[in-house]
């Protein structure tokens, strides 16, 4: 039996091994979730909200190991880690309060005969969960959260770095009362993962990574006509506007790029400036980015702390590298400090075209891509014209106008105006294009695995 060791980014040392399961453990537990499932299914709404809000309180109890637990195995700033923990538990007691009322039987008449019709949301069975590394609490509860109020199981397979974080969440699960059996956590590697997939068993796989795992997992489930949600990657683009207030486009450009270490696939990552403004706000965003505090991600005063891994670090390195290679400009960091860890620092690239890693691709870490606009026309243009389109943002002093825009032109899931941020319980979530399909949060995850039966009545 192989197994997997976690090491701390930060340090360089290892935390923990696991042993991977067989194909048969694995699907062993698969079998003991549908189980599981078959009571959980019986029982009403507001009977599993109560799991829901239970949950939701552990957590908030164990938040301080929790978010010390995800530091240690993903280099996420420790006070990240702290509001990660409170908005899980903002999720599922968001979820335990309109849930019930979301998932309700709905009376219709029919249109033909004008006789009653009812709409029902019955749970489907046990969905499957495939997780990021970059919120280690975050990820898999928004799933587990609107499928067990669904009245489905769960069975996660979390990123190998942060299996403890996975482990840990079904402790806590099990410690507020969820039957233990209705949300497992396997540690496996992708040949089962893949085999699981296909088990009549699973009814639904929900995955968040890249575009190229998405293509993967989608092709795999839908050989088996299975449902999928796909949150994939992006390169967001924020548009910085003729009209744009500086002060406020570079405070929450700043704060975009650099969130949660770079680490977000909702971070703003292209810069796209029209050319009326282009010179002033660089000069004051480099400004900001060169004073960013790198360091232990466990020191309240530290804003950047490690990449998640020496395989990201090399990952972003070769990226930016890459672009540099073909023309581009570093305007600030861009040279790796000779330190213990996988610290990048915050950079910023310029003189950027079709063909660089910095231009097309998702760099995942601290690199901001700066691109010059003509005007707010060309800008708006430049920000489609990308294979993605998960989220954005515009920096205007008109907000009916950036409004307008979002609406009618953007071409992606989500837009920020004159702000960030990455999620809300009360907002839906995901995207268009290679950023993949599907929503979560907002009533609407909780709705994406149920079979909605008519049901017509004489």
């Amino acid at each position: 039996m192989t197994t997997i060791t976690t090491i701390n980014p930060a340090t360089e040392k290892a935390i923990h091994s696991y042993d991977i399961m067989t194909e048969k453990q694995a699907t062993a537990r698969l079998e003991s979730c549908h189980g599981a499932f078959l009571q959980w299914r019986k029982l009403t709404h507001l009977e599993r909200a109560t799991y829901l809000n239970n949950i939701g309180q552990k957590l908030r109890d164990n938040a301080d190991e929790l978010a010390a637990l995800m530091t240690n195995e993903t280099g996420k700033l420790l006070k990240d880690g702290l509001v990660e923990v409170q908005l899980c538990a903002a999720i599922l007691d968001y979820t335990a309060e309109n849930g019930p009322e979301a998932l309700a039987d709905e009376e219709r008449v029919q249109g033909l005969n004008g006789k009653r019709g009812v709409i029902s949301y019955q749970p489907i069975g046990v969905i499957y969960s495939i997780q990021p590394w970059n919120f280690p609490l975050y990820q898999p509860i928004r799933v587990l959260a609107a499928n067990l109020m669904a009245g489905n199981g769960c069975v996660l397979k979390h990123a190998s770095i942060c299996t403890g974080s996975g482990l840990r969440l079904r402790e806590l699960c099990i410690e507020a009362g969820l039957p233990k059996d209705l949300f497992q956590v396997l540690v496996i590697d992708h040949d089962t993962s893949d085999k699981l997939i296909a088990h009549p068993m699973v009814r639904g796989v929900t995955m968040t990574g890249s575009d190229g795992a998405g293509r993967h997992i989608g092709a795999v489930a839908g050989k088996e006509l299975k449902k999928t949600v796909l949150e994939l990657g992006s390169n967001d683009a924020y548009l910085v506007l003729e009209d744009a207030d500086i002060e406020t486009a570079v405070k929450f450009s700043v704060m975009g790029r650099l969130y949660n270490n770079g680490e977000t696939c909702v971070s703003a990552k292209r810069f796209i400036v029209t050319d009326k403004v282009y010179d002033a706000f660089v000069e004051a965003f480099v400004a900001q980015m060169q004073k960013i505090n790198m360091g232990d991600p466990t020191d309240k005063n530290t804003q950047l702390g490690p990449l998640s891994s020496q395989e990201q670090f090399d990952t972003v390195k070769k990226q930016v590298d890459a672009s540099v290679d073909k023309g581009a400009k570093i305007l600030c960091g861009g040279e790796v400090p000779k330190r213990t860890g996988a610290y990048y620092p915050a950079t910023v690239l310029a003189n950027l075209t079709p063909g660089m890693p910095a231009y097309d691709d998702e760099i995942f870490g601290p690199v901001a891509s700066i691109i010059r606009a003509i005007d707010d026309e060309d800008a708006m243009r430049l920000a489609n014209e990308s294979r993605y389109g998960l989220g954005g943002g515009i920096f205007s002093k008109n907000e009916e106008r950036a409004l307008k825009l979002a609406r009618d032109d953007f071409d992606t899931g989500m837009i920020r105006i004159n702000s960030f941020g990455a999620a809300d319980p009360n907002m839906p979530f995901g995207g268009v294009k290679n950023s993949g399909y599907g929503r979560e949060h907002g009533g609407f995850g909780i709705k994406e695995f149920v079979n909605v039966k008519s049901i017509f009545l004489p």
